[in-house]
């Protein structure tokens, strides 16, 4: 019974992802709004939501550490592994506005994350200012889109697609529904291979660090590998980046108002990973990989994951 509600949150997760990159891509035509802010906005936000439910309970029941780990994990999954997965699909590229703005307030908000939590902990006061930090980059972001954005981000836009005659209820509904899809597959997912996991003898520090962090971003691997199939390739990246920005800044910011957050089984050593997976996308865009992320690079991201995943459990 395990390996079948396995099986059917995966197949929630293609649907909802395929229906979540249908509805998105529409919208920001029909609003002529570059993908990369609607997967910046809407659907990292969205996808977002199992980390922000995880992380939200644990703060509430005392133990704040889990949502820093799973804040942390996350970021750290979603940079090395979503980027690394997706770049053997296809090339992701990066526009000028992803160098000038996306990826520095990336790396920035990893970097303050970093000096946030030097002392062991996160207070009221600073998840305060992590909330409206947050309202400043997605105001940032949609004053610095243009229409001439929309089209340079867009590299399905010069190919028919067959989302361009869906109606708003249609497109909205499709937005819904694919996020209800992802989160409630990612949850089973996730509570059905922690079954089989604990099942196989696998041990609790496998557990947590592949399955808890990795668990909550299923809706980001799903929503960017979908994407990224149909060509979407900046809506995939806008969703990675937003997502980790959202993450730290809407996450964290939001449970440490409701309680301050502690660091105890989470340490500099994984912030600093997390800080590493930021900087790592801003060497593929400026130097690395000239303005995109190959294939080889996108190696090097899944090796390091696999290392980082070998340092934690050895």
């Amino acid at each position: 019974m395990t390996w079948i509600l396995l099986i059917i949150g995966f197949i929630l997760l293609t649907v909802g992802a395929t229906w979540l990159t249908n509805g998105s891509a529409t919208i920001a035509k029909r609003l002529r709004i570059s993908e990369y802010v609607i997967g910046m906005t809407i659907v990292a936000v969205g996808t977002s939501l199992p980390e922000l439910t995880v992380s939200a309970a644990s703060t509430l029941a005392g133990n704040t550490d889990i949502a820093i780990g799973n804040v942390v994990g996350s970021n750290i999954f979603n940079v090395f592994l979503i980027l690394g997965v997706c770049s053997l699909i296809a090339p992701i590229l990066f526009t000028r506005d992803n160098i000038r703005r996306d990826v520095p307030i990336c790396v920035a908000t990893s970097l303050l994350l970093a000096v946030m939590v030097w002392n062991g902990s996160l207070s009221r006061i600073e998840g305060v200012v992590m909330l409206l930090l947050y309202v400043a980059v997605l105001w940032y972001s949609f004053r610095g889109d243009n229409n001439a954005e929309a089209t340079s981000t867009s590299e399905a836009g010069t190919e028919p697609d067959e989302t361009s005659d869906f109606s708003w209820l249609r497109s909205g509904g499709m937005v819904v529904l694919g996020l209800c899809g992802l989160i409630y597959g990612a949850n089973l997912t996730l509570d059905s291979a922690v079954q089989i996991a604990r099942s196989m003898g696998v041990s609790e520090a496998i557990i947590a660090i592949t399955l808890l962090a990795g668990g909550t971003s299923l809706p980001e691997l799903a929503a960017s590998v979908a994407s990224m199939l149909k060509g979407h390739t900046a809506l995939a990246l806008g969703n990675v980046l937003g997502s980790n920005i959202a993450n730290i800044l809407l996450i964290l910011g939001s449970c440490s108002v409701i309680a301050p957050l502690h660091m105890s089984g989470v340490t500099m050593v994984d912030v600093a990973m997390a800080v590493a997976a930021a900087v790592a996308v801003m060497l593929s865009a400026l130097m690395v990989g000239h303005r995109r992320i190959m294939w080889c690079e996108g190696i090097l991201y899944l090796l390091c994951y696999g290392a980082y995943v070998w340092y934690l459990v050895k």
